[in-house]
C-alpha cells in the first residue's frame, strides 16, 4: 500500500467531508444562493474555505499518537450526523448533543433504519478502515513541523483570499443566513459538542441550590387537593380537534368539560430542554441548563412544605433531573407496567397502583406527575394499540422518508387519539376521589413535532429557527367540582385563548395548592385573573 504523510492523510480526510458529508449544506445554501453565473464563484470559495478550515482544524489536533484515532472518529460520528440532517433536516447543536445523551436505548433502537446503517458503513466504516490501514510515513520532528506550519500558513491564506475576494457574499451569508452554517459536518457537531461540555460541566462539585424553603401550604378549607400533572410528548397543538383541527382527535376529551388553551407554546423544542425548564423558577428568557440543574424546582418547593405528598412516573426516558429529589417510578418496564405488549409499555400502565399511593398518603395533599411516551417519533406506529389505528394507511416504519406524508400524519394522529383516550382515564381516575378531595389534572406536552413540512421532521431545531409546529403545544386542565369553584373556572375559560408559555407552570402549580413563598409570582399563574 502506498504511504502517506500526515499531512496528506489530512488533505484527503477534509477532502471527503465535503464530497460526501456536506448535502444538507449544500442543498441549503443553494436555497439561498442558487447555482447561476453569478454565484458561482462564491459557491466555490465555499467549499473551498470549508476543506481549507478542515485542514487548519486537523493539522493543529491530529499528530502522531492522535491523526488516526481523531480521523476515524470524526468519520464514523459525522456518518451519521450526515444521515440524521439528510433524512429528517435536524441541526447538531448542543441541546441536540444533550438529547441524544439522554436518551435510553429502547428511543436509540427506534430510530435505527437501514439507510442509517448504510450510511454508517459506506461513508463511516469504509473510509475509517482506508485512515486504519494507511502506512503513514512520520518525517523526522523538525521535518513535520515545518510540513505543518506550511500546511496551516496556506490554509489560512486560502480562507483570507476566499473571503476577500468575495467579501460582499460573505458578509450577507454570516450576518443574514446565521443558520446555514448549522449543516456543516463536521465542523458545526464539533463546535455543538464544545458548547454542550462548557453548558454542563461545571468546575468543581455541583451544588444544587434550595429555594422556597419559606413555602407553606395556606389551607382554606379542611379539603386537601389531589392534582395529576401530565407530561406530553411531541404533541403539537394544531393535530388537536379541540384546537379546531378537521380531523376528531380529541373525541373524549371533547365531552369531558375540559379547560382547552389552544396558544400554548414551550420553553424548547426537545424533551431535555423543555421539561427541566418548565418546572423551574426560571422564564425561558434566563433559563440555560447549569441554571436548571443547579436549582431546586417546583416539585422541591412543594416538598418543603411538608404538606404535599409528591409522585413522578415515568413511561419516557426519565424526568430530565426533574425528579432527582422526589420519590420516582420507572414504568417503562413490564416489571412496573402491567400494560405492555410487544415491547412497549402503555401510558395508560401509569394509572395502575395510584390508590395505593393515595391512600398512603390520605392526610396530605398530592401531586402525581405521569411523564408520557406519548408521540414519541419517529415510530409513531407503535405509540398506540392496533385498536386506536382511525387514520389509515399509516406509516409503519421508523423510517420516515419511505413514508408518505399522509401516512405519517395518519399514525401521529393515532398517537394523539390514544393520548385523548388516556387522559380520559386519568380524568375517570379523579372522579373516584372527587367527594374527598379538590381533584385537577393539568396537561402540558413537553414540545411539538415537525411531520414533513418542507422537508423537516420530528424536532429539536434551535428554537429560534423552530417552525410553530415544534413550539405550539397541546395544552389542557380539568377540576373537578369543588376545585372548579376554587379556581374559578367561569372566569379562566374567559382567558383560555390568551397567549401562555411553560413559563407559568411554575406558579400555576403553586397557586393550585395554595403554597405562599416568596418564589410565588401571581401574576405567572394562569388561574388568577391577573395574569
Amino acid at each position: 500500500m502506498k504511504r502517506f504523510t500526515q499531512t496528506q492523510l489530512i488533505i484527503y480526510v477534509s477532502i471527503f467531508f465535503i464530497l460526501f458529508d456536506n448535502y444538507s449544506f449544500f442543498h441549503n445554501v443553494l436555497q439561498v444562493y442558487p447555482l447561476n453565473w453569478h454565484n458561482i464563484g462564491f459557491l466555490i470559495s465555499l467549499a473551498v474555505i470549508i476543506v481549507f478550515f478542515m485542514i487548519f482544524l486537523l493539522s493543529l489536533l491530529c499528530y502522531k499518537y492522535t491523526l488516526k484515532p481523531i480521523l476515524i472518529t470524526l468519520l464514523l460520528i459525522s456518518s451519521l450526523t450526515n444521515y440524521f440532517m439528510n433524512s429528517y433536516h435536524v441541526v447538531i447543536d448542543a441541546s441536540m448533543i444533550r438529547n441524544t445523551l439522554q436518551t435510553n436505548m429502547h428511543e436509540s433502537l427506534d430510530l435505527v433504519t437501514l439507510k442509517q446503517v448504510l450510511y454508517f458503513v459506506f461513508l463511516g466504516l469504509l473510509p475509517s478502515y482506508f485512515v486504519y490501514k494507511a502506512k503513514i510515513e512520520y518525517r523526522p520532528f523538525k521535518q513535520e513541523l515545518l510540513a505543518r506550519l506550511k500546511l496551516i500558513g496556506l490554509s489560512l491564506a486560502v480562507i483570507i483570499a476566499s473571503v476577500f475576494l468575495f467579501s460582499k457574499f460573505y458578509t450577507s451569508f454570516v450576518r443574514e443566513h446565521k443558520p446555514l452554517r448549522y449543516t456543516i459536518n463536521p465542523a458545526y457537531w464539533m463546535y455543538s459538542i464544545g458548547k454542550y461540555i462548557n453548558l454542563t460541566f461545571n468546575s468543581g462539585e455541583l451544588v444544587v441550590k434550595p429555594i422556597g424553603l419559606d413555602a407553606k401550604v395556606v389551607n382554606d378549607d379542611n379539603r386537601s387537593k389531589l392534582v395529576i400533572m401530565v407530561v406530553g410528548e411531541a404533541a403539537r397543538a394544531d393535530h388537536f380537534s379541540l384546537n379546531g383541527y378537521e380531523r376528531e382527535t380529541n373525541p373524549l376529551l371533547s365531552k369531558d368539560d375540559i379547560v382547552d388553551f389552544p396558544n400554548f407554546y414551550s420553553c424548547g423544542t426537545s424533551t431535555a430542554a423543555s421539561v427541566p425548564c418548565m418546572f423551574s423558577k426560571y422564564n425561558k428568557s434566563s433559563y440555560s441548563y447549569k441554571k436548571g440543574i443547579s436549582t431546586e424546582n417546583v416539585l422541591d418547593v412543594l416538598k418543603h412544605t411538608k404538606d404535599v405528598a409528591i409522585l413522578w412516573r415515568d413511561n419516557n426516558s426519565d424526568s430530565k433531573g426533574v425528579a432527582l429529589r422526589v420519590p420516582y417510578e420507572d414504568y417503562k418496564i413490564p416489571k412496573n407496567n402491567t400494560i405492555c405488549e410487544d415491547g412497549e409499555c402503555r401510558d395508560v400502565g401509569m394509572l395502575v397502583g395510584l390508590d395505593k399511593f393515595i391512600e398512603k398518603n390520605k392526610n396530605k395533599n398530592i401531586l402525581i406527575v405521569l411523564h408520557q411516551m406519548g408521540n414519541h417519533g419517529p415510530a409513531y406506529y407503535k405509540r398506540y394499540p392496533k385498536a386506536f389505528e382511525k387514520f389509515t394507511p399509516t406509516c409503519k416504519t421508523n423510517q420516515l422518508e419511505d413514508c408518505t406524508q399522509e401516512e405519517i400524519k395518519n399514525a401521529y394522529d393515532n398517537a394523539i387519539l390514544y393520548t385523548d383516550y388516556f387522559l380520559d382515564k386519568t380524568i375517570d381516575f379523579l372522579k373516584k376521589y372527587d367527594k374527598k378531595y379538590d381533584t385537577a389534572m393539568i396537561y402540558m406536552s413537553d414540545h411539538g413535532e415537525s411531520l414533513g413540512e418542507g422537508g423537516v421532521y420530528l424536532h429539536g431545531l434551535p428554537y429560534f429557527m423552530a417552525p410553530d409546529a415544534q413550539v405550539h403545544i397541546g395544552a389542557l386542565m380539568w377540576f373537578g367540582k369543588n376545585m372548579a369553584k376554587r379556581v374559578n373556572e367561569k372566569a379562566l375559560r374567559k382567558r383560555k385563548d390568551e397567549k401562555y408559555t411553560q413559563d407559568d407552570l411554575f406558579h400555576t402549580l403553586l397557586g393550585l395548592f395554595n403554597v405562599k413563598t416568596k418564589e410565588y409570582n401571581k401574576k405567572m399563574d394562569i388561574l388568577k385573573n391577573e395574569h
